[in-house]
């Protein structure tokens, strides 16, 4: 008997949003194979699949591929969310990032080149348009500010390079602020809404950066997995969308929502005081739009909160140790 299910491909498909996708994908009959080397992401993600005959497992480093990679073989579609995150760390190790982030794409680039896939969707990150003020579309000017956003830039510019030279189906997707079950919550010091849970878990005042009025275009998960799903099914080829709300909430806003008492430590430099993307281009040519509101997507995870009760906590005295690299070299001089 002939297999005829689509076969996709999910680097970091142990990760926070990788894991998703590969929820969805399986929900839709796909063969799903998921590329991984668990430094990141966790295969507990994948725990209430890891028995689906449709999934298969790899674990590796995507800088290790080779571009005749046997687990390539056959793939339909590519969804590349592989690489390291976070800012601080990136400051620190920035060869890291160059070497994850953008080596380690043109290896997926070159697997899915040799494999002849249908579509490759990249992960891209929304840092890359820097300190922001006002609704942003793709058109936004580039401003890099730290090596995290500089990498992830440089593996979009990589992608589109492979679809303009060989031809490679591709489209980016530039990620706002991502959130819901299974956002991570161990290593660096970083998402917001994690460092809140553990606070909360723990009786701890919330610490509110600056004075909490800066905006984030909080996107929940689920809907940031359907937005790469239509960016694979799509007619289009080369294209870059934004993936947020337009709908940006204040970090005060979400503290009142988690409802604990707050602290307010110091501002930092090279955050933007709103992320809000103009979504309009992907309504339009993928016909997405998010679906999960704000305080129902953090109700969600509330729900869930002791998930969140092995995540480290952080006090104010730990954030300002582990930001001074960050106060160092993103300082105004």
């Amino acid at each position: 008997m002939i297999n005829n299910k689509k076969i996709a491909l999910v680097t970091g498909g142990a990760g926070f949003i990788g894991s998703h996708m590969v929820d969805l994908l399986l929900s839709k009959n796909y063969q799903v194979r998921v590329v991984d080397n668990l430094s990141g992401g966790h295969k507990k993600n994948l725990k209430h699949c890891i028995k689906n005959k449709n999934l298969h497992f790899k674990k590796i480093d995507i800088c290790k591929l080779k571009k005749n990679d046997n687990f390539f073989k056959n793939v339909d579609y590519v969804f590349h969310f592989a690489g390291i995150g976070d800012i601080v760390p990136s400051i620190e190790k920035p060869a890291d990032y160059m070497k994850n982030n953008v080596q380690g794409t043109i290896r997926v680039l070159e697997a899915s080149r040799y494999a002849k896939v249908k579509k490759l969707v990249y992960a891209a990150s929304a840092s890359c348009y820097g300190k922001t003020k006002r609704l942003t579309d793709e058109k936004y000017r580039i401003s890099i500010e730290h090596p995290y956003a500089l990498s992830k830039y440089l593996g979009e510019q990589s992608v589109m390079h492979w679809h303009k030279v060989y031809g490679l189906p591709v489209n980016s997707i530039r990620i706002f602020n991502a959130y819901g079950p299974r956002v991570r919550t161990t290593g660096a010091y970083g998402a917001v809404i994690g460092v809140f849970f553990k606070q909360k878990i723990k009786r701890k005042p919330l610490t509110i950066v600056g004075d909490g009025r800066q905006s984030r275009d909080f996107v929940y998960v689920t809907d940031v997995a359907k937005a790469f799903f239509a960016a694979s099914k799509s007619k289009y080829n080369g294209k870059i969308y934004n993936v947020g709300t337009g709908k940006p909430q204040t970090v005060n806003y979400l503290a009142k929502l988690i409802g604990s008492k707050k602290i307010f430590i110091p501002d930092r430099p090279g955050e933007p005081k709103c992320s809000c993307a103009n979504i309009s281009k992907i309504k339009r040519e993928l016909k997405w739009k998010p679906l999960i509101k704000f305080d129902q997507g953090i109700y969600i995870m509330l729900r869930q909160i002791d998930k969140w009760k092995d995540a480290p906590l952080w006090t104010p005295q730990k954030i300002k140790k582990a930001t001074k690299v960050w106060f160092s070299y993103l300082s105004k001089k």
